[in-house]
């Protein structure tokens, strides 16, 4: 005789925060952050709008615990550790490829939209602006800062120097070049930064 038991309350919860999850990306994807509403993420997802307000003050919530998810995912794809940085001793190498990689991840639409649509939510809704910052960059940016300090300990670069000043010269001008959308984002460009950053521009 079959045993009858109560249904699982926690996976159909997370059946329904996966499907919220899939709904929030692909619609700003397809329609743009300004379209994309509690209603209408729920209606993707097929969960009531009470569902999402349980869980999520703001379509922004939403979309900043989804993103955070994507990009958990993607690197349990890839086989990469959850936090790391290249350290073959190396230091230019290993910026080469943490940059290279970046302007990949800013050119794949899976990603751009979404980070687009956060940075832009997060000036306007400063407590948006601080979890953004919190939660996605400041993890990535102790990386470079770990990174440098290992570089200073091995003598590649100035004792003296803040690496937290010093990782901008790396990602600023990424980030700069991706926001105005002037120019492209190419492997070539992330080269000449780490160039740029680790030589200066004064001739020896």
């Amino acid at each position: 005789m079959a045993e009858n038991r109560p249904p699982d309350s926690s996976r159909r919860s997370e059946r329904s925060r996966r499907a919220i999850y899939d709904a929030a990306l692909g619609l700003v994807g397809e329609v743009g952050y300004g379209k994309t509403t509690i209603e209408a993420i729920a209606a993707r997802a097929g969960v009531g709008k009470q569902t999402i307000y349980r869980w999520w003050p703001s379509r922004a919530a939403v979309l900043l615990e989804a993103f955070i998810d994507l990009g958990n995912r993607a690197a349990q794809d890839a086989g990469e550790p959850a936090a790391g940085f290249p350290d073959t001793g190396d230091l230019a190498a290993d910026l080469k490829l943490v940059l290279r990689a970046t302007v990949d991840e800013l050119n794949d639409p899976a990603f751009e939209a979404p980070t687009r649509a956060l940075a832009a939510e997060g000036i306007v809704d400063p407590e948006l602006g601080a979890q953004f910052v919190r939660k996605l960059l400041d993890p990535s940016l102790q990386l470079y800062v770990t990174r440098l300090r290992a570089a200073q300990e091995a003598g590649q670069v100035r004792a003296g120097i803040d690496p937290r000043i010093a990782l901008e010269l790396l990602v600023a001008p990424l980030t700069h070049r991706w926001l105005l959308r002037t120019l492209p984002l190419t492997h070539a460009y992330a080269d000449a930064i780490v160039d740029y950053a680790l030589h200066g521009l004064a001739t020896p």
